[in-house]
């Protein structure tokens, strides 16, 4: 069995999901969202599986598909249901005893840490209930710093196993500062584009296995 491992980000539309899909490109990984909250364009899912060129990634289905776009817990509310994370943890123990031995899993999470999923678990109770490898998505964007570096404080005060950060946008050049101040790595930094396609997200993969940061990562897998 491989390891899990868990992307979540600094905040919503930060690039989760592209970020996941470079990643499960990389490693020809399986992939999991286990809470959708909204599906009216799509799911994270469904655009996984459309930018994907590998033949080795399984797409699993969501424990948790609700209606409405927004905070999960308020989403699950609409629906008169309760987002319980051992129902979580049960499919994530189905998922990865039942893939390759040689196939690793990215579990895709909702917005950032601190977003609830019910009255009283957020998702960083959920990262630490399935005891999983994470991944810090981020977005170059006036105010970042602060928000990965919250970011990371959180995590290094909840004793979260963190691989490294990946990189969104190119509005300013502080990633270098966000790594050094953070602790954390850089994994990938991935260009602004307006056409994320498979041939996009092929290439950004290509690019991590290039890389330093590439061997580093599968060390600590």
């Amino acid at each position: 069995m491989k390891d899990s491992i868990f992307i979540t980000g600094t905040g919503t539309d930060v690039g989760k999901t592209i970020a996941a899909a470079v990643l499960t490109e990389t490693l020809e990984a399986d992939y999991w969202k286990p809470v959708q909250a909204g599906f009216e364009a799509g799911t994270d899912a469904t655009f996984i599986q459309s930018v994907i060129s590998n033949q080795q990634t399984v797409i699993h289905p969501e424990t948790y598909k609700l209606k409405l776009a927004a905070s999960p817990h308020i989403a699950a509310r609409e629906e008169r249901i309760k987002i319980e994370l051992d129902k979580i943890y049960n499919d994530h123990i189905k998922i990865v005893y039942a893939q390759s031995p040689s196939q690793n899993l990215i579990i895709e999470g909702a917005g950032g840490l601190m977003v609830p999923l019910n009255e009283s678990k957020f998702v960083i109770d959920l990262i630490k209930k399935l005891n999983v490898k994470v991944v810090l998505v981020s977005r170059n964007y006036l105010g970042s710093i602060n928000h990965s570096l919250l970011t990371a404080t959180v995590c290094r005060q909840n004793n979260i196993d963190v691989l490294g950060w990946i990189f969104n946008d190119h509005y300013m050049h502080y990633e270098d500062e966000i790594v050094r101040w953070s602790g954390y790595p850089k994994i990938a930094s991935l260009p602004l584009s307006q056409n994320v396609d498979a041939g996009f997200i092929k290439e950004q993969a290509l690019a991590i296995k290039n890389s330093l940061a590439f061997n580093t990562l599968v060390n600590q897998l």
